[in-house]
């Protein structure tokens, strides 16, 4: 296969590469295409890659948010072949081969689109304003402050016994790891954490909920360790509902068949919907918005157009779906960039994809965790030790993984997590104000209404 160029003035031009989503999945791809004769441009709406498997550790005051993001320029500052670029991505014009950036167009010869999901609210978009989901940072920090309102709100003089009960009480939609991590996560805060810092209430009276429509936790993992993980949330007085959906969900509660919980916290880590590239490409997708790509993740009829991770609808060589996690989009950004080069240079292309699964793990806390490496499967400290080795490791940047072991290390030794800031807006008044300023809009300054 003979190499592609362009001719422009004379000149030959470098193939173009475009990057849109700077997750894991667009930087391994990028990374992988250091020193390719091709020009790499990546396209985010933010200016930082965020390694989302401790999102919930900034959530429940565990970790800041500068300990698990990084700079984008700054992770591809030595590749003299990336340039990054900041904006919103609002289509895609396959004909002309151009990224639409607001009335912004950049050019490409090759388009990876790797732009993740969002929440999926089963029909009921309403429910995310008083049910948050936690997919990147303004979410956590949103979620922290909700949190830690609430303590204070029951604190507050004036607050009567069944509004403290609700306060108290925290719902978690959703038995998958982010689920399941970010239950035990509140109950540590509550019964560890915070468990001497105030006066009239007790935090570890807290309630704390997970609900499950499917009939165990962790649907991934092996049986036997998802019942050692419901054991262990429930050892930390995590309530589990499972095979429960959530039919109702408002600013008071939600309700589960015929039964309500009320509850002023509602935390959704149930299901997730693919960004908007299927619409921008006019591409046919699947129920949760994943574009149906080739075995080579590119777009039927369009050799020059890639989706990976999250966004795509992909099956390895056995027909299986692929998992939706890092590792899958991390090797799928390589495998796209490998075939792109190849392409280029007009090489022999790389054998078909192949996911290669070096197994999974969740920690439900303290001292607790669930590792599956297929035939190896283990609970308790040493998974949980793993785990957070693991994560240390696959965080960018010496300075994240300095910071968060030694964070970690200090929780684990005194039981503390110094990240408990509201930092939201000030709150206004003497008394306690109405429950309903605990779901105020998101980046609105929580203060008193009239009753």
């Amino acid at each position: 296969m003979p190499p592609i160029h362009k001719e422009a003035a004379g000149r030959r031009q470098v193939p173009r590469v475009v990057i849109v989503g700077a997750g894991f999945g667009g930087l391994a791809a990028a990374q992988a295409l250091a020193g390719a004769p091709v020009e790499v441009t990546v396209i985010d709406r933010r200016n930082y890659h965020l390694f989302q498997p401790l999102l919930y550790q900034v959530a429940t005051a565990g970790l800041s948010p500068a300990d698990i993001a990084w700079p984008i320029r700054g992770i591809l500052r030595g590749q003299d072949n990336a340039a990054v670029q900041l904006g919103r991505v609002t289509g895609i014009d396959r004909e002309r081969r151009e990224v639409l950036i607001g009335q912004r167009r950049v050019g490409y010869d090759f388009l990876i689109l790797a732009t993740g999901a969002r929440h999926a609210y089963f029909a009921h978009p309403e429910w995310e304003e008083v049910a948050p989901g936690l997919k990147k940072i303004a979410d956590a920090t949103h979620i922290r402050e909700r949190i830690l309102m609430a303590f204070e709100r029951a604190e507050a003089e004036g607050c009567d016994a069944e509004e403290r009960a609700r306060l108290l009480t925290f719902v978690v939609v959703g038995g998958g790891p982010t689920g399941v991590e970010m239950a035990g996560a509140i109950a540590e805060l509550a019964r560890r954490a915070l468990a001497r810092d105030f006066r009239v209430i007790d935090p570890a009276t807290t309630r704390i909920v997970l609900i499950e429509a499917g009939p165990r936790l962790l649907p991934a993992f092996p049986e036997s360790l998802a019942a050692k993980a419901k054991g262990a949330l429930e050892s930390l007085g995590v309530e589990v509902c499972l095979g429960s959906a959530v039919s109702r969900c408002d600013a008071a509660g939600v309700a589960v068949g015929d039964a309500r919980i009320e509850a002023r916290n509602v935390i959704w880590a149930a299901g997730v919907m693919a960004s908007p590239a299927a619409k921008w490409l006019g591409a046919d997708c699947d129920r949760a918005g994943r574009v149906k790509v080739s075995a080579d993740f590119s777009l039927p009829g369009w050799p020059e157009v890639f989706v990976i991770g999250d966004t795509a609808a992909a099956v390895d060589a056995t027909g299986r779906v692929l998992p939706g996690v890092a590792p899958v989009a991390k090797q799928m950004g390589r495998h796209v960039a490998d075939r792109i080069r190849a392409r280029v240079e007009g090489v022999k292309p790389p054998a078909p994809f192949r996911y290669r699964d070096f197994g999974n793990l969740a920690t439900i806390g303290r001292k607790a965790a669930v590792a599956d490496f297929g035939r190896l499967q283990f609970s308790g400290f040493f998974a949980w030790l793993l785990w957070s080795l693991v994560h240390v490791y696959f965080l960018i940047g010496l300075r994240n993984r300095f910071v968060v072991a030694l964070t970690w290390l200090w929780n684990y030794v005194t039981f503390q997590r110094g990240a408990r800031l509201i930092t939201g807006g000030e709150v206004e008044g003497e008394e306690s104000g109405p429950a309903s300023e605990i779901t105020a809009p998101r980046g609105a300054a929580i203060s008193r209404q009239p009753n």
